[in-house]
């Protein structure tokens, strides 16, 4: 029996999430090789060109140096150094660029541009991660619970008039909507003046950090013409911490908005279809009800006396 019911589950359940996903890998591996193998193709041939014109105009140069400088440069990006500018970069190891490491590490974004290159390092990155990573997870937890404590004051929602539901629920929905903005449109113009962005790459660069994604192609902070603020990189990662805490208590109030708005909704067409009457008013007797109960009253004797 205990082999049955896994069959039944697997076959039910398991199976049909199992080939949905597959099929959505699918169709993400065919539209992005669609839309990026041409860009890569044209960016290969065209480094390929542009190393072949340094050639001819350096010609002490043969392809083996080449090569090897080209190798040196990818190795010293590897390791966090931009192979643009000179010595005077700002450090990637200061105390603010150092606390962004660290919040990147513990939300697990790993933009992947910078890492420790020591022995040393690289243990203590380990285990710190081994106790940031779920101290993360419990603190992102108790934040949004908290935050949703204090805002869904709607348990006994139903037994409320009308009216305060609806102001609760544009409440809410305010809320959320001043803290998107705050979130993810306001910091992406912040990034996109600073680092001399688009707004669409700066909302890229919003989304695929705090989705925890991190692919690194855009980090904030790294261009070595750029004279940033000391705390710049301090301030995004404290920014990370309540964008991440902030999509928690989306996800957790956006369908209880959602289910109570189809509620209303609901309750608004009722009255149109002839239905329940509006809490708090009495029923009111029909024209037809008043005179059925007419002659009763009248016939009603004055005295028991008189028969």
């Amino acid at each position: 029996m205990p082999c049955a019911r896994l069959a039944g589950c697997w076959g039910g359940r398991v199976l049909p999430l199992l080939l949905a996903y597959v099929c959505y890998l699918l169709l993400g591996a065919t539209v992005f090789q669609l839309l990026e193998k041409q860009a890569e193709a044209q960016s290969r041939d065209q480094f390929q060109v542009e190393k072949l014109r340094f050639l001819e105009n350096y010609t002490c140069l043969d392809q083996r140096a080449l090569e090897q400088f080209v190798q040196v440069i990818m190795e010293a990006w590897v390791k966090g150094v931009n192979p643009k500018g000179n010595s005077t970069n700002p450090s990637n190891w200061d105390f603010g660029s150092s606390f962004f490491f660290a919040g990147t590490v513990v939300t697990t974004i790993g933009y992947g541009n910078l890492a420790p290159s020591t022995e040393a390092g690289q243990v203590f990155c380990v285990f710190y991660a081994l106790v940031g990573i779920p101290l993360n997870v419990v603190f992102l937890n108790h934040l949004g619970t908290g935050l949703r404590a204090h805002l869904t004051t709607l348990e006994r929602w139903e037994d409320q008039p009308r009216r305060s539901q609806l102001l609760q629920v544009l409440g809410l929905a305010l809320f959320l909507t001043l803290g998107t903005l705050l979130i993810l449109i306001f910091p992406p113009m912040a990034f996109s003046r600073v680092e001399g962005w688009s707004f669409s790459e700066g909302f890229y660069f919003a989304f695929i950090t705090l989705s925890t994604i991190g692919f690194g192609d855009y980090v904030v902070g790294t261009d070595p013409s750029k004279h940033y603020v000391s705390v710049y990189r301090s301030l995004a990662a404290v920014w990370i911490l309540l964008g991440l805490a902030w999509l928690a208590l989306v996800l957790s109030l956006g369908p209880l908005l959602l289910h109570r708005c189809s509620q209303l909704w609901l309750l608004a067409l009722r009255p149109s279809c002839g239905g329940e009457e509006a809490p708090g008013q009495r029923p009111r007797r029909s024209t037809a009800a008043r005179i059925q109960l007419t002659p009763q009253t009248c016939n009603v004797p004055k005295r028991m006396g008189n028969r």
